[in-house]
């Protein structure tokens, strides 16, 4: 008895350790810890075109959000996960969404942002293969660290940055609604 006693608590404790949820064709974690910050996922969802899943999207926060004004805004630490699920996300395309993404965000006036913003595309200029993830993390008070597989690739300066950035998932004419309403919890 004892030894089934054990065995299920530490089931549960491996459980609990590598929880992780399937979104769409993508399986992420429920936290992930950067510079030794721990967030929680927020919420996930799955972009599709023409009935394709191309990425999954999780956001990982510190505190709960459902209002994507104060995700927006919030000076504190978060990530955006997107994981690709699809072969016709290369990184060619994924310069010109990010390039297009900043434009709608900002609609049309990124010129305080275009340095930056060339700086963080060039990060993409390496191939995309489907499981691809990317964290775009955003360090309070700092800027947004992007790591692809879980290695460092750059760093762009600026809360502004993270703000728009961030918008293009979370602003008012999002990339895609599903994944917004996702990440905010509002929609499975």
């Amino acid at each position: 008895m004892k030894k089934i006693i054990t065995l299920s608590i530490v089931l549960v404790v491996t459980t609990m350790v590598t929880a992780q949820i399937r979104v769409g064709d993508a399986v992420i974690p429920y936290k992930v810890t950067f510079e030794g910050e721990e967030l929680t996922l927020n919420g996930a969802g799955v972009r599709k075109v023409l009935g394709i899943e191309t990425y999954s999207g999780g956001l990982y926060t510190v505190n709960k959000y459902r209002d994507d004004r104060k995700v927006l805004d919030a000076d504190e630490s978060m990530s955006i996960r997107l994981v690709i699920n699809s072969k016709k996300v290369t990184n060619k395309r994924m310069q010109k969404v990010f390039r297009k993404g900043f434009d709608d965000a900002m609609f049309g006036n990124t010129q305080s942002l275009d340095e930056r913003i060339d700086s963080f595309l060039e990060l993409f200029a390496a191939p995309t293969q489907i499981n691809d993830f990317y964290d775009l993390v955003y360090i309070k008070g700092k800027g947004i660290r992007t790591y692809k597989n879980g290695e460092e690739m750059g760093y762009v300066e600026g809360r502004d940055f993270k703000y728009a950035l961030f918008k293009i998932w979370l602003g008012n004419e999002p990339a895609c609604e599903l994944i917004k309403g996702g990440m905010l919890g509002l929609s499975k």
